[in-house]
């Protein structure tokens, strides 16, 4: 049997050990494929006429014994006895049922053009992975099983290729990140995270559309992108013959969404940031932001502790979570409220720094002095931030970060009790910033000077300063309510799920390569 064994061993030497075995498989089922269609049985039929799903027949037995149902699976093994077979298959609820067969000389004659096998004498054509469909009455067999007395057992998919089982293991990393099919085939956990994340999104969607707020898809391609402090990825439009930037957030559409009339928007989708991978990013991921007219971010602030509780009630089912870092993290009961933590306060606490009045070179000598890198083209806005992201890494939370600088957020509102502030919000969470909200500044001549600004610090080196986007100040000069607004993206999943970015999603870019497996047995495709 193939063996799906990683441990003490390379990838490259698991491919070299497996690659005639894999092969000798492969050659095998292709011969059972080909004696398929030779009986006239399409192994690749269209439809399925399932009348109940494996866990309905579990969960509804007693109702359900002595009845004729249909049900569909993926074939985990297949026991043979002389004249009887045990054929164990699994569906989408992840849940198995044991088909029991048995040779029944009364039975009609199987119909070809459905697929259909004469059992259990041509089961030696199915194989684990076939996907099967049985028709039978629902019994409990001796050994007290519950099963279904196959009538008529039709094939469904012929696979070609062997999964591991459960018992072999599928361990190693970057075979299950590059098969991330074969992974939650084998690792039941890893399919469960992936509709955890589903609940997570549906959940975010279900909160906010209960609150009025009305979901807007805004463009991904982008003339000018902003909205954030990250390097852009860049594609060209034949249509049009010019540059597009992927979008680095959906701020700039969204509040344009207010300007035309719209009071409570949001949009769940990708965005792109064109930085290298680490355990909490991914140039690639799915983000949220919402935008509501006449509120503030104390009004925001309020609705996040809400939402995000909401979310984990609905998604896990508790508020208690050990994220990967290993921090534990309580969310609270309702009517409660998370502390406040000052980015002013706290720099001056650390490092006696007085954020408004430091020079570049103060900045630069903390840096130096705690480690932390000095770049050539430092500026004193990210120095100062570089410097706050080692305090935030000790930070459990959940806390609220205040008081942050205006010359930190272009696109925040002026503190009204302390002009040198912004009225922004950042959750803490695990040690980072899980997401970052603020009243949102609707002054078109303070907007131009600000992106005057970070076009400067653009200009000089800074590739994550934003864009000018005069399209954007052309569209507050019409009149944008003062609202406030919200983002997250679903790395506030992957914390409360306790894993990594790249363990997070169903199928992360990896660098692209074709096994030596596959290239032995399509020599002459792939060169």
């Amino acid at each position: 049997m193939l063996r799906f064994i990683f441990i003490n061993h390379s990838v490259s030497d698991i491919i070299r050990a497996n690659m005639a075995t894999l092969k000798d498989f492969r050659d095998e089922r292709l011969r059972k494929l080909d004696e398929l269609k030779a009986l006239g049985i399409n192994p690749y039929p269209a439809d399925s006429m399932r009348t109940h799903d494996i866990d309905v027949i579990r969960a509804d037995f007693a109702q359900l014994e002595g009845q004729v149902v249909t049900t569909v699976g993926r074939i985990k093994s297949i026991r043979k006895f002389g004249k009887i077979a045990f054929v164990v298959i699994r569906d989408d609820s992840d849940n198995n049922l044991q088909l029991f067969i048995r040779q029944d000389d009364s039975r009609a004659q199987p119909d070809r053009s459905l697929s259909e096998l004469n059992v259990p004498a041509e089961l030696p054509l199915l194989d684990s992975g076939d996907f099967v469909e049985a028709t039978g009455i629902v019994i409990k067999t001796k050994t007290g099983e519950e099963s279904i007395d196959v009538q008529k057992l039709r094939i469904l998919t012929k696979a070609l290729r062997p999964l591991p089982t459960e018992q072999e293991g599928f361990t190693n990393k970057e075979e299950r990140l590059r098969r991330r099919y074969v992974d939650m085939n084998v690792n039941a956990d890893v399919k469960q995270r992936f509709i955890r994340r589903s609940k997570f999104w549906q959940s975010t969607r279900d909160f906010l559309n209960e609150r009025g707020f009305i979901e807007i898809n805004i463009p991904i391609l982008e003339h000018t992108t902003g909205g954030a402090d990250a390097n852009p990825f860049v594609t060209h439009m034949d249509a049009l013959d010019q540059d597009f930037y992927l979008r680095i957030s959906h701020e700039l559409p969204l509040k344009r969404l207010l300007v035309a009339g719209f009071e409570k928007v949001y949009d769940i989708g990708p965005r792109f940031r064109n930085e290298n991978y680490s355990d909490e990013h991914l140039p690639e991921h799915i983000a949220m932001e919402w935008y509501w007219a006449y509120a503030d971010w104390k009004q925001g602030m309020q609705l996040t502790q809400e939402m995000v509780r909401y979310i984990a009630d609905h998604t896990w089912g508790t508020r208690k979570f050990t994220l990967a870092n290993g921090m534990e993290v309580d969310l609270g009961q309702d009517g409660t409220d998370w502390p406040k933590v000052s980015f002013v306060g706290v720099l001056k606490e650390k490092y006696g720094l007085d954020v408004f009045n430091c020079t570049l070179d103060e900045v630069k000598q903390q840096l130096a002095e705690h480690k932390i890198e000095v770049e050539k083209s430092e500026n004193r806005s990210r120095g100062i931030d570089k410097l706050w992201k080692k305090i935030r890494a000790e930070i459990t939370g959940p806390a609220f970060l205040i008081d942050v600088p205006d010359f930190l957020q272009p696109l925040a509102k002026v503190n009204k009790d302390d002009n040198r502030l912004s009225e922004q919000f950042n959750l803490l969470l695990g040690g980072t910033e899980a997401c970052k909200a603020y009243s949102e500044l609707n002054d078109p001549v303070q907007q131009l000077d600000n992106f005057v600004e970070q076009q400067s610090m653009r200009d000089a080196g800074d590739d994550e300063a934003m864009m000018l986007d005069i399209d954007y100040v052309e569209a507050l000069e019409y009149g944008m309510p003062p609202a406030c607004g919200y983002g997250n993206s679903e790395r506030l999943f992957w914390m409360l799920e306790g894993v990594t970015a790249r363990e997070g999603v169903p199928f992360p870019q990896l660098r692209s390569e074709v096994d030596e497996v596959t290239k032995s047995i399509y020599p002459d495709i792939i060169k």
